[in-house]
């Protein structure tokens, strides 16, 4: 497998564009518990152009009956994209704050263990913290918000290191 590089610059570009609509070529999931990471997902495929159609263990997206849970699930998306075997898509790592850069992944926490929410990083200021990482999100619909104003408990950041292919 060969790991190209992630663009950014795309994933980004499709999350300000989409941040307040609906793509009607994906499922609006907001009244099935939320719209964050079939929206991070699709950043996620902007910048990659891949998908792993693996069964349950994948990330792909076919219709609203069929795909894998870590297009859609906090905790399932983060799985894939840590897993340490080299499988077809894309590829990252949980870093600290300062190492994040746009297009990649926050992660919060609202109470204490579980990871609920999942916005896409569209701007880093300086320096790294909170009030200078800017996101989109769905569910609370969101472009360039401060990551600071969530009440959020705890925060992991997912970088994405590139697609494998």
């Amino acid at each position: 497998m060969t790991l190209r590089p992630y663009d950014r610059q795309a994933a980004v570009e499709y999350a300000h564009r989409w941040a307040y609509f609906r793509n009607p070529n994906y499922y609006n999931f907001d009244e099935l518990g939320g719209d964050c990471t079939n929206f991070a997902s699709q950043c996620l495929y902007a910048g990659a152009g891949v998908m792993n159609f693996t069964p349950t263990f994948g990330w792909y997206y076919v219709n609203v009956n069929n795909r894998a849970p870590a297009w859609t699930g906090v905790r399932f998306f983060y799985d894939f994209l840590t897993r340490s075997k080299e499988s077809l898509g894309p590829v990252g790592r949980e870093v600290p704050a300062d190492q994040v850069q746009p297009g990649d992944f926050a992660q919060l926490s609202f109470t204490e263990g579980a990871f609920s929410h999942n916005p896409v990083i569209v701007a880093v200021g300086g320096p790294p913290c909170l009030d200078n990482i800017l996101v989109a999100a769905h569910t609370q619909d969101a472009d360039c918000r401060p990551l600071s104003s969530y009440p959020a408990q705890a925060v992991r950041f997912l970088h994405i290191l590139g697609v494998y292919s």
